[in-house]
């Protein structure tokens, strides 16, 4: 059962948080990703700007979910957003200063601020839920994940309407003055020790030891890494340098999409009808097997689709949005997932471990991207997400059966 009252309004708190970082870092990246193409930077380059984000990532995830079990949750997620607040002034320098190492050292603290954050609520809700009612837990994992990610989509929109309407620099003094506030309450109205471990962790722990947490860490790289490929500098280019797109255009359909994308999450226990399936003893790799199968093969249309001369604007918009909806699925079952196959006591180390190869999947994707759309087209770009998506589905294969107490 849902745990006290108490407990839920920390929660909340975190979640609170969480939803206001989100707004901000999907500001961002549309910022960046838009006044850089503004002012002459190639894909590629674009994409170098967002290298030390993913980067650091990866780093942090992997060392994140150990602090938090030491030191607590509330501190790692106070911590990041501090690191939020700091990148965004950094890019509120002239614009004559914003080289590209600039750019990626504050890229690089938004990266670690955004996985501290990340992982900090993602954790909490594992003591929430009891062991026996995983059921509620997917419910609630999908409901928080589906909600930050449609808060991401309004933060794409937000980053696209400041940029035409007050240029880069006032959009991240802007954000910076907001998020700033958020954090000085987060300081006094945030539990201490929220999520500390019981017996503190060795450092040599951070590496997981579980099977199927490691199986659905390596699927988790490449589902994500799929989506990065096309979607994070490939397609806003695209949309803008071949399409004739304005930022309002872009933004507004970015965000329509991120937003149909969290919605979808939020309501993807009922799409798959958990409970019955797993009553009717549908494995959890079947399932998620599935559903990865089912992405792989839109994605393959897309291109095909594309290739045969069909109109690019209507293939895209309708062909992202089905996208948009499959892989929403895919990415909620992932979640729910990693938060059951952690371990009780410091379950920040396994989402943490996870939620690691979730940030190189996107480092990884985002590289590709640039590189790709730069040297092949866009066309290119989904083949390789086909690539991922087909070794996302085998993998799927081999993680561990659900059972009746998953109910």
């Amino acid at each position: 059962m849902i745990s006290s009252n108490p407990a839920i309004r920390q929660y909340a708190i975190v979640t609170g948080n969480y939803w206001a970082f989100t707004l901000t870092d999907g500001a961002l990246r549309m910022l960046v990703v838009l006044h850089f193409q503004q002012i002459g930077y190639s894909p590629l380059q674009i994409a170098a700007l967002f290298l030390f984000y993913e980067v650091f990532g990866v780093i942090t995830n992997l060392f994140g979910g150990y602090l938090g079990a030491r030191i607590g949750l509330n501190r790692t997620m106070n911590i990041g957003l501090a690191m939020q607040v700091i990148a965004l002034l950094i890019l509120a320098v002239p614009t004559q200063w914003l080289s590209v190492p600039l750019v990626m050292g504050a890229q690089a603290l938004s990266g670690i601020a955004k996985d501290l954050n990340k992982m900090s609520a993602k954790s909490s809700i594992k003591s929430l839920v009891s062991a026996n009612q995983q059921g509620q837990l997917f419910k609630w994992v999908a409901l928080l994940t589906g909600s930050k990610n449609a808060l991401k989509g309004v933060g794409f929109f937000l980053g696209g309407t400041l940029l035409a309407l007050i240029g880069f620099k006032s959009s991240v003094l802007v954000m910076a003055g907001v998020l700033g506030f958020i954090w000085l309450a987060s300081l006094f109205f945030l539990q201490q020790d929220l999520g500390k471990a019981k017996s503190k962790p060795k450092f040599s722990e951070i590496f997981s030891k579980s099977r199927a947490v490691n199986i659905l860490s390596v699927a988790r790289f490449f589902l994500f890494g799929a989506r990065d490929i096309w979607f994070v500098v490939a397609l806003p280019v695209f949309l803008s340098s071949q399409l004739g797109w304005d930022f309002w255009w872009i933004g507004g359909f970015l965000a329509a999409w991120v937003i149909f994308y969290g919605l979808v999450q939020s309501l993807a226990p009922n799409i798959i009808q958990f409970k019955q399936n797993i009553a009717h003893n549908k494995s959890t790799a079947s399932i998620a097997c599935i559903w990865a199968l089912a992405l792989t093969l839109v994605t393959a249309i897309i291109a095909l689709l594309l290739v045969m001369g069909l109109p690019t604007t209507l293939t895209l918009v309708v062909g992202l949005f089905i996208f948009g909806a499959v892989f929403a699925v895919n990415s909620s079952l992932h979640s729910y997932l990693i938060v059951s196959y952690a371990k009780e006591d410091g379950a920040s180390m396994d989402v943490g471990f996870y939620y690691m190869a979730n940030a190189l999947g996107r480092l990884t994707g985002t590289l590709l991207s640039g590189w790709i759309y730069q040297s092949a087209g866009f066309i290119s770009c989904l083949w390789a997400s086909i690539v991922f998506l087909t070794t996302a589905t085998f993998l799927s294969m081999a993680l561990p059966c659900a059972t009746k107490r998953h109910i």
